[in-house]
């Protein structure tokens, strides 16, 4: 259940940085506060690796490989360069209120390709929680009828949604790796390119008290909340990890609420109820059956227990947690997962 609450906590920080956002606009435009909760937070986790404490953690994860660098590159492209730039296009054309409920369609996208393109198991059960919780989204971002203006904008906006669905799973397929140097690399390129992008259309470079209070919110809201995410869909998979983390916007509306005492809403209401519902059916499955684990070579930070009882190479790290190349042979059994690294089995 780890993976759970890894998901839950990257879902609370991101869902923080909406108010916290709030109160560093006026400063600068939003594309380029945008771009600096990238930028700053991504040279933030390249200076972790200096601190002397920190060194044994991000030793014991596994470096990124040469296999990784296409599905990396894939996710760092859509979803941190396609996804932002259509997002702003969709902006331009459309009102605030469409924007809203089309950025819901991120979560469904993200399940529908993780569970019809990638194959992930999925059951009615998971599939309800997913359309409780996305009911609770759309509730939450209603602001009576959207005024869906012309047809681009809200294309644009949802072709940006498809863009960070198809960056969720892509990121998945590099979980097994460290979570601190994904979220580095992502953070320090779609960074530099939002924040290219918006200084070409005009925009303002910012006063030096707003990137360091941009990077304190990049840092735990974005970095932080992704390395989380990166853990929850090395233990989750993708379209539960997804799930989870939709809880976002209600964290972020209750603590708009705590931060600049707004009112409590029936839409509030009934979207955290609707949430609640859908991450109760998540919380409370229990996926159980036989199952056989194909030989399988790959590198991850791991214990000794029931899915990792390879023998060592005498340059193998002692101690555990640790990490080096082994090989699964083949097992057959049964119990209690999630479609994790090592359950991505047919069904």
């Amino acid at each position: 259940m780890s993976g759970v609450w890894k998901a839950l906590a990257a879902a609370v920080l991101f869902g923080l940085s909406t108010p916290l956002a709030k109160g560093l606009l006026g400063s600068t435009s939003p594309q380029v506060l945008a771009g600096l909760f990238y930028l700053s937070s991504g040279i933030g986790l390249r200076l972790m690796g200096l601190v002397p404490r920190l060194r044994p953690f991000l030793r014991a994860e596994a470096p990124l490989r040469r296999e990784d660098q296409p599905w990396l590159a894939g996710a760092v492209v859509f979803g941190g360069i396609l996804g932002p730039l259509l997002l702003l296009v969709g902006l331009q054309r459309t009102t605030g209120s469409a924007a809203s409920l089309l950025l819901n369609l991120e979560g469904v996208f993200t399940a529908l390709l993780a569970w019809f393109v990638f194959k992930e198991n999925v059951d009615r059960r998971i599939a309800l929680g997913m359309a409780l919780i996305v009911a609770g989204g759309t509730v939450l971002s209603w602001q009576g009828g959207p005024e869906w203006g012309e047809l681009a904008g809200p294309l644009a906006v949802g072709a940006a949604c498809l863009c960070w669905a198809i960056d969720n799973n892509l990121t998945q397929k590099v979980s097994a790796g460290d979570p601190v140097q994904i979220a580095a690399i992502k953070g320090l390129v779609a960074g530099s390119v939002n924040v290219g992008i918006a200084l070409a259309l005009g925009a303002a470079p910012p006063p030096p008290s707003l990137v360091a209070g941009a990077a304190a919110v990049g840092f735990a809201c974005f970095r932080v909340s992704l390395m989380l995410y990166v853990l929850g869909l090395r233990e989750l998979g993708t379209a539960r990890t997804g799930a989870y983390f939709s809880f976002a916007p209600f964290v972020g509306a209750v603590a708009s609420l705590l931060l600049w005492r707004e009112p409590v809403t029936p839409s509030l209401v009934a979207a955290g109820a609707l949430m609640a519902a859908g991450l109760w059916l998540h919380l409370t499955e229990r996926h159980d059956h036989w199952h056989v684990h194909e030989p399988l070579e790959h590198v991850h930070r791991h214990v000794h227990d029931e899915h990792h009882r390879h023998e060592h190479a005498p340059d193998d790290p002692t101690g555990e947690p640790h990490t080096h190349l082994h090989r699964h042979e083949l097992l057959a059994h049964r119990h209690a997962h999630f479609p994790d690294i090592h359950h991505r089995h047919p069904h």
